[in-house]
């Protein structure tokens, strides 16, 4: 009987995925001068397991790789070798060419031939060089050895250790940086069948099932919300018994949509497992101490806008590391610890969730930053706030490193990020001080497929606003406007000016209103930058489903997204960041 193995290469791809990314966690978690055996072990066996399975499935190039990392991971943890940190340097370097070697096979992609047999041979001559004497205790298995009887399938038995003397005293840890948890590695057969009868507790899902699905219930709360308008139609006697069922089948679509979205929900330990080998790699090559600390792993985050943050978080942490942290002999100076800070952290804030990378480095130089802007042309307010500063590195271009190198000083990247963070309906800021260090605060939607919005009306279309960007709507009076010569209106809101932005232009719609006096005014701020939206009437708050109009239509401007009514229209959503970005160009019109 022939078995068609191809229908379980996707499980294999994944599975080999979460072994590798748990590989580099234990390896960036060992410590060189007295690695626990147990991690040593744990190493041994995702090898092992990813090599098996290679077998099982016919990819001789990742059994080639995975061959001599176990007989380099056999000799090290048998005690046969010491570890050290070259060992470390090169098996990771060989999981990386594991991950090429994936990709290459999954996704068709390029494998580059001459570093995988670079690695290749560098595993060899580490494996085979002379390992560390005799006279140093080793691990020995206690029981006749088990070589051929795993069949290719199971995973071998550890070997026992036994003591040849009196152990030594183990050398004191020097300071190495930190890094999260590993993540667990999957329960053992044994463990999962005994805790769930014998049955798993997860399932694998493709995420476009996930993503029909979404798409189903938002169709679902779009169908209820025609029902309970149409509903206001009918006889009164008939509305009353209709209502109290639609007000219980809307109490259960909430519920269910609720659930769905957790399914898309995944924790930023998924992100912040990738930085461990980023801080130890750029820590090396730039010659700096760092000490890498993550909180609020487990908190949950789209699985949409993971995809989209790991870059512009990924700029952050390096950039903190290149510019924020000193060297030691600096920080020795400055009376610091020669071993810097950098932290990543998350925690949710109502609806939204709060990403924050902070270092305790040398803080942005204030000066450098105004010199840098003035030789660029920047026009320059006589007494600029420190936010006002820091906002400047956003500009496309700026940076104030003194040396290009392949790390940073290019001056690419910081609007780069700036721009991508606002695309996602988020925000970002800075706070600095000179000698202590800096932070960069990210606030992002938890989900950009269900939002809550206000509706407002213009003319005889309805528009949704994201409510997050909200901060109060009004009618103004007369006496607060004053007409600006070549920079529009403005309206005095406690003591404040804002621009007044009127849709109506922007979409080219026949307004109900004449003024901003005979209409509504929405004030809506993204960080400090704020503008009044001069609108006809604002219908009421709503969460609405968003759909991607660029996907089933175009890119609309000043338009994020579309969605559809309770009377079966449809609506565009507003995209208020873009707006405001645009703020000086829209007063100057």
């Amino acid at each position: 009987m022939v078995i068609d193995t191809s229908q379980f290469f996707q499980i294999f791809f994944d599975e080999t995925e979460e072994l590798l990314q748990q590989l580099e966690a234990l390896l960036l978690d060992l410590d060189v001068q007295a690695p626990e055996m147990e991690a040593l072990h744990a190493i041994f066996r995702i090898a092992h397991s990813i090599k098996g399975n290679a077998g099982t499935f016919g990819f001789s190039e990742l059994i080639d790789i995975t061959h001599v990392m176990e007989s380099l991971l056999d000799e090290i943890r048998h005690g046969h070798k010491r570890l050290t940190e070259t060992h470390r340097h090169v098996l990771l370097k060989a999981k990386d060419v594991l991950v090429m070697q994936l990709d290459g096979l999954h996704h068709e992609r390029f494998v580059d031939a001459a570093q995988v047999l670079e690695v290749r041979e560098r595993l060899k001559q580490l494996a085979t060089e002379p390992g560390i004497g005799a006279d140093l205790p080793t691990a020995r298995p206690s029981r006749p050895p088990t070589e051929g009887l795993d069949f290719g399938f199971f995973e071998p038995l550890e070997p026992e250790t036994v003591a040849s003397g009196p152990a030594p005293e183990a050398a004191p840890a020097p300071v190495h940086a930190p890094v999260p948890a590993p993540v667990p590695s999957a329960p053992s057969r044994d463990s999962a069948a005994s805790s769930h009868g014998g049955e798993s507790s997860t399932i694998r899902v493709n995420i476009d099932k996930v993503d029909q699905l979404i798409n189903l219930v938002g169709e679902l709360v779009i169908t209820h919300a025609m029902v309970l308008a149409n509903s206001e139609d009918l006889d009164p006697v008939v509305q009353g018994k209709l209502l109290s069922g639609i007000s219980q089948l809307g109490r259960n679509t909430r519920d269910l949509q609720q659930s769905v979205m957790s399914i898309r929900m995944m924790p930023m330990d998924f992100i912040f497992s990738r930085f461990p080998r980023l801080v130890h790699e750029l820590s090396g090559k730039l010659g700096k101490r760092i000490e890498f600390l993550t909180e609020g792993g487990a908190t949950e985050l789209d699985k949409g806008l993971i995809e989209k943050i790991i870059d512009p978080l990924t700029h952050l942490v390096r950039n903190s590391i290149d510019h924020g942290i000193e060297t030691p002999q600096i920080r020795l100076q400055s009376g610091k610890s020669e071993t810097g800070l950098v932290r990543l952290a998350a925690s949710h804030r109502g609806g939204h969730i709060v990403i924050e990378v902070s270092d305790d480095g040398a803080g942005l130089d204030r000066d450098r930053i105004l010199r840098k802007a003035a030789a660029q042309g920047v026009e320059l307010q006589p007494e600029m706030s420190d936010e006002e500063v820091w906002n400047l590195i956003f500009m496309p271009g700026f940076s104030t490193a003194e040396i290009i190198t392949d790390i940073s000083g290019r001056g690419v990247g910081m609007d780069v990020v700036r721009r991508n963070i606002n695309a996602l309906g988020g925000a970002i800021s800075i706070t600095s001080i000179a000698g202590q260090g800096t932070r960069i605060t990210i606030s992002l939607p938890l989900t950009l497929a269900i939002l809550d919005g206000i509706a407002i009306r213009i003319g005889g279309e309805v528009y949704i606003l994201p409510l997050n960007y909200v901060v109060e709507s009004f009618q103004p009076a007369p006496a607060d406007l004053h007409d600006i010569s070549g920079q529009g209106t403005l309206i005095q809101v406690r003591g404040e000016y804002l621009p007044i932005v009127a849709l109506h232009e922007l979409f080219s719609i026949s307004p109900r209103s004449d003024t901003p006096s005979a209409g509504i005014l929405v004030v809506v701020q993204m960080e400090k930058r704020k503008a009044a939206l001069w609108v006809d009437e604002v219908v009421g708050q709503q969460q609405v489903v968003v759909k991607n109009l660029e996907t089933n239509y175009r890119k609309v401007p000043n338009i994020s997204g579309a969605t559809i009514l309770g009377d079966g229209s449809v609506s565009l959503i507003v995209d208020v960041a873009n707006l405001l970005g645009q703020q000086r160009r829209l007063i100057g019109a």
